[in-house]
């Protein structure tokens, strides 16, 4: 699973979408 977020969070400074960062949020504290 980490991996995964990594590979979203590099994609999420690519958009810099608000709503997909709080789901990133959520994802970390998970």
């Amino acid at each position: 699973m980490g991996s995964v977020i990594k590979k979203r969070r590099k994609k999420m400074r690519k958009h810099k979408h608000k709503k997909m960062l709080k789901k990133t949020r959520w994802q970390r504290r998970a």
